[in-house]
C-alpha cells in the first residue's frame, strides 16, 4: 500500500488546537481554536495509524462508549490529523465552486441532490462566514488573516474549495464525524467476522454480510501521471482526508500482507505483526489469559 500511494499531490493542513462549539440551533461542531496555528504535514506517512485511529473510534461508537469519552476521542483525532474535509469529499467533484450548483451523490449527511453553492457552504461555516461571492459560475473570495494568506499561497494548486476548507472559519459537525467513524468500523467488523466465522455461517447470513459490505464505497480520488526522474508515476489527488482514509482503509482490508484484526481482549483494531496474532499487545494477551484462568477456576470451585 505504501508503494501504491507513494506519490500524492499535496499535504494536508492541521491546526495546533481545536475545540467544541455549539451553534444557535443546538448542533455541535468542532472548530479551530482562536489562537491556533496551522501546520502542513503528509498524512500518508502515518496512513496505517490514521486508519486504525479512525476505525477504533468507530468501534467505541458501536460499543456504546460514554458520550464524554467519544467527544474526547473525536477531538483528539482532529487535533492529531485535522478535519476530515467533508466539504470537498461529499460533492461529485472537489471543483464544485466552478459549477453553478453543488451536486451531491447519495450520502448520509445531506438529502438534497443539488444545492446552491452558498447554501452548501453554510454547512461548513456556521459561525464566521467566508468573504465569498458567486454569480453563475464566476466566484471570488478573499482572506485577510496572515495564516490564511499563507495557507492560500501554499495550497494554491488545489481546487479552491480545498484551500477554503483549510481556513480558520471552517467547521465540521460532531455527529457527522461520529457517523463516518462508525461506518468505517462497521465495514471492518463485517469483514473480520465474515472470515472468522465463515465455516459456521449459513448461506443466508453470508449473504447479509456480503450485502453489508457492498454498501461500502465512496468517491474515489483523482490522479494524474507525472514524469518522474526514472519513470512515469501515478500522483494521487486526495482533496479530503476522508477520501484518503477510505482509500487506504480499502487497500488495507484487501492487502494480503496487511493483517488487520480485532484484539481478542480489548476489541481494538490493530495490524498483526505475524499470522495468528490475536492480541494488539503483550499486555492484552496476559490479561486475557489471567481472566481466562480465573474463569476456569471459578467454574471448578462451583
Amino acid at each position: 500500500m505504501k508503494n501504491l500511494f507513494e506519490h500524492t499531490s499535496s499535504p494536508w493542513i492541521r491546526y495546533s488546537s481545536y475545540e467544541y462549539r455549539t451553534a444557535e440551533d443546538g448542533t455541535l461542531y468542532i472548530v479551530v481554536s482562536a489562537d491556533a496555528k496551522p501546520e502542513m504535514y503528509n498524512p500518508m506517512k502515518d496512513a496505517e495509524s490514521l486508519v486504525l485511529d479512525a476505525v477504533n473510534i468507530g468501534l467505541q461508537v458501536m460499543h456504546k462508549a460514554p458520550e464524554d469519552e467519544l467527544k474526547s476521542m473525536v477531538l483528539r483525532f482532529i487535533n492529531s490529523y485535522g478535519f476530515l474535509g467533508f466539504m470537498t469529499a461529499l460533492p461529485t467533484t472537489a471543483e464544485f465552486i466552478t459549477y453553478e450548483s453543488v451536486y451531491l451523490p447519495k450520502n448520509h449527511f445531506i438529502k438534497e441532490e443539488s444545492l446552491s453553492t452558498e447554501s452548501y457552504l453554510d454547512y461548513f461555516y456556521p459561525f464566521d462566514k467566508m468573504d465569498f461571492h458567486k454569480k453563475g459560475v464566476e466566484s471570488s473570495w478573499s482572506v485577510s488573516d496572515k495564516d490564511g494568506i499563507a495557507i492560500a499561497l501554499a495550497t494554491g494548486k488545489n481546487p479552491q474549495a480545498v484551500t477554503m476548507s483549510f481556513q480558520k472559519e471552517y467547521a465540521e459537525r460532531y455527529d457527522w464525524l461520529v457517523k463516518e467513524f462508525s461506518d468505517w468500523a462497521f465495514t471492518f467488523t463485517t469483514s473480520f467476522l465474515y472470515y472468522m466465522d465463515y465455516d459456521s455461517l449459513d448461506e443466508q447470513t453470508k449473504k447479509l454480510y456480503r450485502q453489508g459490505m457492498s454498501a461500502f464505497g465512496g468517491i474515489s480520488p483523482t490522479y494524474h501521471i507525472s514524469l518522474a526522474e526514472n519513470a512515469p508515476v501515478i500522483v494521487w489527488n486526495f482533496h479530503s482526508l476522508l477520501v484518503m482514509i477510505q482509500m487506504c482503509f480499502s487497500f488495507m482490508l484487501t492487502d494480503s500482507d496487511c493483517d488487520m484484526k480485532l484484539c481478542k481482549h480489548c476489541g481494538r483494531a490493530f495490524i498483526a505483526s505475524r499470522k495468528g496474532n490475536e492480541f494488539c499487545s503483550p499486555k492484552c494477551k496476559n490479561q486475557y489469559n489471567v481472566y481466562k484462568t480465573r474463569a476456569k477456576k471459578n467454574k471448578t470451585d462451583e
